[in-house]
């Protein structure tokens, strides 16, 4: 039987890359274990200490920084997951857990990363582009990959396929066959909660 793995993930400062890997828990108690980055410029660096707590030292997308953080064993290697946030922008910045919820929520932070970096370079030109709450988007943005990594969205001329275009404060899904938008508010604590208690989402189909 194969051995159970958590999956680690957080996003490189330096080249604005996902950063996902796997881990069985063998791997992660038999010494000081790295999760780098293809670039090579960064390293999520773990290790014990006597007393079984976990050091590590995360790279962090948000700042540019590395952030320290100690965890216990049964915060790592049990129920679905913990986030690690940045210590200056009080938002997740790595994420170790079960795959299926580690790698969406991955997925979703290097956009916000994408996002905030082509803010803070051009802030005149892209000052209509930002986001009205970062957190919220950051957490629309999650949510949909999950709501995806299930096979929840569809259009109602029956496709499957789909693509995202991010707004200032919503998220437009585009069905690539008819043309169907459907826009998704990304603004507040309530949009947020209306797209939590969402399942599947139906982009409404354009009139033939």
């Amino acid at each position: 039987m194969e051995e159970p793995k958590r999956a680690f993930g957080y996003v490189c400062p330096h080249c604005g890359k996902g950063v996902y890997a796997e881990r069985t828990q063998f791997a992660m108690v038999a010494g000081p274990m790295d999760v780098i980055c293809e670039c090579g410029k960064s390293a999520l660096h773990m290790e014990a200490d006597s007393l079984q707590r976990y050091h590590l030292q995360v790279p962090c997308g948000i700042c540019g920084a590395t952030h320290d953080a100690v965890c216990n064993e049964k915060a790592l290697f049990s129920g679905r997951g913990i986030g690690l946030a940045c210590a200056k922008a009080q938002q997740l910045c790595c994420y170790i857990g079960w795959p299926e919820e580690v790698r969406p929520k991955v997925e979703a932070l290097e956009e916000l990363c994408a996002g905030l970096r082509k803010k803070e370079q051009s802030p005149e030109e892209n000052e209509a582009e930002s986001f009205y709450n970062d957190v919220i988007m950051y957490e629309i943005l999650s949510e949909l990959k999950e709501i995806a990594g299930r096979g929840g969205i569809s259009c109602a001329c029956g496709s499957k396929r789909w693509s995202m275009k991010v707004h200032h404060a919503a998220v437009d899904l585009i069905c690539q066959d008819c043309g169907a938008v459907l826009r998704v508010p990304a603004a507040n604590d309530e949009d947020l909660d209306n797209l939590c208690c969402q399942m599947k989402l139906v982009i409404p189909s354009r009139a033939r």
